[in-house]
């Protein structure tokens, strides 16, 4: 199902459902290796997917979510390799937009939030956009009325590492995420991701 985010277009699967993860690859065309990123409507569903490390991870959480603040925590073991890339980490966010914290809720579920374009494509930055090219491949297309994207210009979404062994684990810094700096351990940094 292509369904519109904050930040931008996005194909939702429960994340439970080997099929609709497959389908999601599908769809996009995407290599198995490369992990989706999951859309989470609460704090307890990112327990339902990742191992919650000691530190500011929950802090961070409640400063920066709902937004673009994506959190790469190690994987649960039930979750799909598919999810992961073969990982041992997964990539969770909480949007800013009703339309994946409502459908995450209706679940009971995280869902993924991968880009609705084909893979190594542009991405699709309107609904008639989406329906000439995956058409057919989805099964539904939301309309929520304008096209997402994110209220203040900057990055679609920031990225932070956490590791249950390492608390001061992390990546760089961009200049528009300077605010989130007095949230993470020291010596760590974030990285800006497209």
């Amino acid at each position: 199902m292509a369904i519109p985010t904050d930040t931008l277009y996005g194909l939702a699967a429960d994340v439970r459902n080997e099929t609709a993860l497959q389908r999601v690859f599908d769809i996009k065309g995407r290599p198995a290796n490369l992990a989706l990123p999951v859309l989470v409507a609460s704090w307890e569903q990112v327990g339902m997917v990742a191992q919650v490390p000691e530190g500011p991870v929950g802090q961070l959480a409640s400063a920066f979510w709902p937004g673009s603040l994506t959190l790469v925590l190690p994987k649960r073991p039930c979750l799909s390799h598919l999810v992961t890339g073969g990982r041992e980490t997964v990539a969770v966010r909480m949007p800013d937009h009703w339309v994946p914290l409502h459908l995450a809720v209706g679940l009971g579920a995280p869902v993924t939030g991968t880009s609705a374009n084909r893979s190594g494509q542009p991405d699709l930055n309107s609904l008639s956009e989406i329906r000439e090219h995956l058409g057919d491949a989805v099964c539904a297309i939301v309309d929520a009325g304008p096209a997402p994207g994110p209220a203040v210009p900057g990055p679609p979404s920031l990225i932070e590492t956490f590791e249950l062994d390492d608390p001061d684990s992390g990546a760089s810094m961009p200049e528009a995420w300077k605010p989130l700096a007095a949230w993470l351990p020291a010596g760590s940094h974030a990285e800006a991701v497209v």
